[in-house]
């Protein structure tokens, strides 16, 4: 295997790409992109002293792929957790900021008495919880979706009013329709093994070796600190092209170099796939990695294995938007100590679908991370879009902008003009693991048996976070590094 085509350049593909160049060094890469610009979903806008992420600003250092590719580029000591001087977090309901109770593991409260304190949940609802001990588990295999989880361990107020809230922040999707044994697995598990979720909740907390990082991470300068050291690392051996689109895959067999007549079976070469791309002109590869979202994936696989296409072509999408805002030290003063809904110590606030608005979230940036605005300004990320209501990726850059400042208006009382605003569109952007993705995903392994020099790396899969997806490329790399061995030995 001589050539290597990665398609897709965000985290993904970069992670496939240098684990392909550290593993086998002689391997011909290109990696290509229909952007002008790497790094996919994570962008990173410095200007003015801001630091304005447009996408993910942060990933968990319990995953491991993260912080262990941030150290093998050499950005160990450059990783650091949120600001401990603004810890606290909110739920809004019924327009006020309620603390989130202490305890939350696993998106699950935990703790009676932080419960107990709480506006959020009432009476009748703390019972319930207080009952999931004696709710018979289920010890089947079945699936369920999370929401119809949650109710039946916990209860339906806390699922509404702490659980769903949470889960949106992660998934941006349906909870009656998402799967939990594709999202949170371990929720199952715990519960098959210890008969309560919060009992195995809080024993796992009691017996958790302590951690050597807080449970988020960034970089100094962004998240896209990652992607151009990754880059750098990569750019002198590996080739890029950027602002160039694949728009056909097809699969090609080399003529054999002996007379056709002394053709065997053992003889005739393995297929190469020949990519048309968007400037007309063809490439070969030996072996492919798609790194692209479900929807192009089942485009550019239609022609070669239509079942394949289809299968992708089933995954939905969410869409969402994420305005930023900049505003100058008196919005600060009067959001974080005058208002009867502020946010003293806060970094931001989550809100439920049961309040009946397209307001997913809003974060303060520069209490959440150091170093994210100048001495004396204050940044806000604002998410909007919700499933089930019109796509906010279609609103003009203005609506979105006084969508989001009516919110910090009506919520924070903040009513000045803002020093700078930035709107990211994520049209799907957010794969949704919903009930029957697990059987889905293995007839996509079923249909890869086919295509050993193939595969599939990405966040349409089975983790939608950025150290999930750098594990998905590596899985990626490693596939297609081990294809020979397969063919030779297709029992493996």
């Amino acid at each position: 295997m001589n050539h290597v085509i990665i398609i897709g350049g965000g985290i993904t593909g970069l992670a496939a790409a240098y684990h392909l160049r550290q593993s086998e060094p002689n391997i011909a890469i290109t990696l290509i992109e229909k952007e002008a610009t790497l790094g996919g979903k994570i962008q990173t806008e410095r200007t003015d002293g801001f630091v304005i992420e447009g996408g993910p600003d942060s990933f968990l250092s319990r995953k491991p792929r993260g912080v262990g590719l941030a150290r093998e580029v050499g950005l160990g000591e450059r990783l650091q957790g949120r600001n401990s001087q603004f810890s606290d977090a909110f739920i809004k309901r019924r327009g006020r900021l309620h603390p989130l109770p202490e305890g939350i593991t696993g998106m699950v409260p935990t703790n009676l008495q932080a419960l107990e304190r709480s506006e959020l949940l009432s009476d009748e609802g703390r019972e319930r919880w207080k009952a999931e001990a004696t709710v018979p588990p289920r010890l089947d295999d079945g699936d369920e979706s999370i929401a119809e989880f949650v109710t039946r361990r916990l209860g339906a107020e806390v699922f509404q009013e702490l659980v769903e809230p949470l889960m949106v922040g992660i998934y941006a999707g349906d909870a009656t329709q998402l799967s939990i044994q594709a999202t949170f697995p371990n929720l199952r598990r715990l519960e098959r093994e210890h008969g309560s979720l919060v009992a195995g909740l809080q024993y796992t907390t009691a017996n958790a070796v302590a951690e050597t990082l807080p449970p988020f991470v960034t970089l100094p300068s962004g998240t896209a600190e990652l992607v151009e050291t990754l880059t750098a690392h990569l750019a002198p051996t590996v080739e890029f092209r950027l602002d160039c689109a694949v728009t056909s895959i097809a699969e090609h067999t080399p003529r054999p170099k002996r007379p056709e007549t002394d053709v065997s079976p053992s003889s005739i070469p393995n297929p190469q796939y020949l990519l048309t791309l968007s400037d007309t002109t063809t490439v070969t590869a030996d072996a492919l990695i798609l790194a692209t979202p479900a929807f192009v994936t089942a485009e550019l696989l239609g022609t070669i294995d239509s079942e394949l296409g289809e299968l992708h072509r089933a995954i939905p999408y969410a869409s969402s938007v994420i305005v930023t805002l900049a505003f100058a030290d008196k919005a600060r003063n009067r959001v974080f100590s005058e208002n009867s809904v502020s946010m003293a110590g806060g970094r931001g606030y989550i809100v439920p679908t049961i309040e009946n608005t397209d307001i997913l979230a809003t974060t303060a940036s520069s209490n959440k991370w150091y170093g994210r605005a100048p001495v004396g300004t204050t940044l806000f990320r604002v998410f909007i879009g919700r499933c089930g209501r019109q796509d906010a990726t279609t609103y003009t850059d203005e609506a979105l902008i006084e969508r989001a400042r009516t919110e910090l208006r009506n919520t924070l009382g903040i009513t000045q003009e803002p020093l700078l605003t930035r709107v990211h569109r994520w049209q799907r952007g957010m794969p949704q693991y919903n009930l029957g993705h697990l059987e889905r995903l293995a007839a996509i392994e079923v249909r890869l048996e086919h295509h050993p020099r193939l595969a599939l790396a990405g966040a349409a899969y089975r983790g939608v976070g950025i150290p999930d997806c750098i594990a998905s490329g590596e899985e990626a790399a490693h596939r297609i590094l081990t294809a020979d061995v397969r063919i030779a030995h297709p029992t493996l």
